[in-house]
């Protein structure tokens, strides 16, 4: 079996330039599958609220909700390393409610936590988070937590200015603590700009191709989402199309009599049947 991907793992990769991938995974069996594949990170990203639990954004899960899934993609993940989103509001009113939130998650399974944003509580939650023995992978750039507050959708580092100001974040972030950053929807330019200051490995969701990793909601890659598709996201597969496909055939087949067949069936024996009829 393939070794467990850790903090250090990533980090080899970043000194040796080898890139490592990254998608979220929600459940048992797609966590196990991507871990088959050789991702080396799953992420529980809070982008369930909206793939998986329906909801409108991200903002609307809470930790109880991120925990029962950190849970099952765990058990899933012999090999990959398993980093759960902190959902909106459960880790930003005060460090020790923070603390303890971020502990449930690594009690139930996950090997590090992703965090939004960078202040100076983001900062110092880092280096007590990684003190208190949970790594934590940042994320700067759009931070779709904070996105009533930015206005909606909206790429970062846009210029020279805004490009060294998400660089001067990294750099903090990366002396507090954490072990990588997730860079989102960030001129490749200032990616790679940034990339190439840091020692620590950072992650591109839509943040072009110079990053050390890549990040992608797997549901965008299957093709299973299909509300909408961000301009980053790479659609390897059709499975809308499949699971319509499939239902349909079901569906059919069940109203016309053809599923279940002789061979999807249990029998008793002529013996046992012909007592139950002269009973």
């Amino acid at each position: 079996m393939k070794n467990k991907i850790t903090v250090k793992t990533l980090q080899k990769y970043k000194e040796a330039n080898e890139k490592f991938s990254a998608l979220t995974a929600y459940d048992y069996s797609t966590a196990k599958y991507l871990d088959e594949a050789g991702i080396d990170v799953i992420l529980i990203g809070d982008s369930l609220a909206m793939v998986a639990l329906g909801y409108e954004n991200t903002t609307s899960i809470g930790v109880e909700e991120m925990m029962i899934f950190t849970r099952a993609v765990a058990k899933g993940a012999k090999s990959s390393m398993v980093v759960t989103d902190m959902p909106f509001m459960s880790y930003t009113t005060d460090i020790p409610t923070a603390l303890s939130n971020i502990g449930t998650m690594i009690k139930n399974g996950a090997n590090a936590v992703k965090l939004e944003g960078c202040n100076e509580y983001i900062l110092e939650l880092v280096k007590r988070s990684t003190q208190m023995g949970a790594p934590v992978m940042a994320h700067i750039g759009f931070t779709p937590q904070s996105q009533n507050v930015i206005g909606g959708h909206y790429i970062q580092g846009k210029n020279i200015n805004a490009t060294l100001k998400l660089l001067e974040q990294a750099q903090q972030l990366e002396k507090a603590g954490a072990f990588a950053i997730v860079l989102e929807m960030v001129p490749e330019e200032s990616a790679k700009y940034i990339s190439e200051k840091l020692s620590i490995p950072t992650i591109s969701c839509g943040a072009g191709r110079y990053c050390d990793a890549q990040v992608l909601v797997s549901d965008d890659l299957f093709g299973k989402f299909s509300d909408f598709k961000p301009k980053f996201a790479r659609k390897y597969g059709d499975m809308k199309s499949l699971i319509l496909d499939c239902a349909k055939q079901y569906n059919n087949d069940v109203k016309s009599g053809n599923f279940p067949n002789e061979d999807e069936v249990f029998k008793l024996t002529p013996e046992e049947c012909a007592l139950l009829y002269t009973h």
